[in-house]
């Protein structure tokens, strides 16, 4: 018999931002989180590997839904294309998300004690795009062009969430297709 459910993964990052918000992400501790959902610590393990990890949410199932989102694309469309589009459509959050998406980012793109731990992540999101592109390509996802794909399309997205950050005035979902459109135009000129 499965153990049953002590919490969910929702009502940890509810409150870990809140603690976030209030003590800062350093001065948060787990134990603090664990008091807060009302769990012990050895809980917290069972959804988040740790504190780095909660930021960042259900990261494997966004990665699977970015993978669904690259092989349902056209295969006419052709790979830069369908990445910078997988790209856009990855990054529609709904408005009402909680914790909110701006909060979400601007914790893992402006907090230095994530910024290794990001890393990781964004390696697993670059290896996404490689895999897409080295299949498209006839060729190893750790061959160039695939992995220069990853890191480009990382970099549209990173650019675009820092101007989003910077000026919330804009919508990132127009920053992205922007950045799309440009990335579009680089590759063929």
């Amino acid at each position: 018999m499965a153990r049953p459910e002590a919490t969910s993964h929702a009502a940890i990052e509810q409150a870990a931002f809140a603690l976030f918000r209030e003590r800062g992400f350093e001065a948060t501790t787990l134990d603090a989180i664990a008091e807060a959902v009302g769990v012990g610590r050895r809980t917290l393990f069972r959804y988040y590997q740790s504190k780095n990890d909660i930021p960042w949410g259900r990261f494997d199932l966004t990665l699977e839904r970015f993978r669904e989102l690259l092989r349902t694309t056209p295969d006419d469309l052709g790979i830069y294309p369908a990445v910078g589009r997988a790209i856009v459509e990855f990054n529609r959050f709904p408005a009402d998300a909680s914790p909110p998406h701006a909060e979400r980012m601007r914790l893992i793109l402006r907090t230095p004690a994530l910024q290794a731990h990001s890393a990781l992540r964004y390696a697993e999101w670059r290896r996404v795009i490689a895999e897409y592109a080295a299949a498209g390509l006839g060729v190893g996802v750790d061959a160039l062009a695939p992995r220069l794909l990853g890191h480009v399309g990382l970099a549209l997205a990173l650019t675009a969430y820092e101007t989003w950050l910077d000026d919330p005035a804009r919508d990132v979902t127009d920053l992205l297709q922007e950045g799309a459109s440009t990335l579009m135009t680089l590759t063929t000129s």
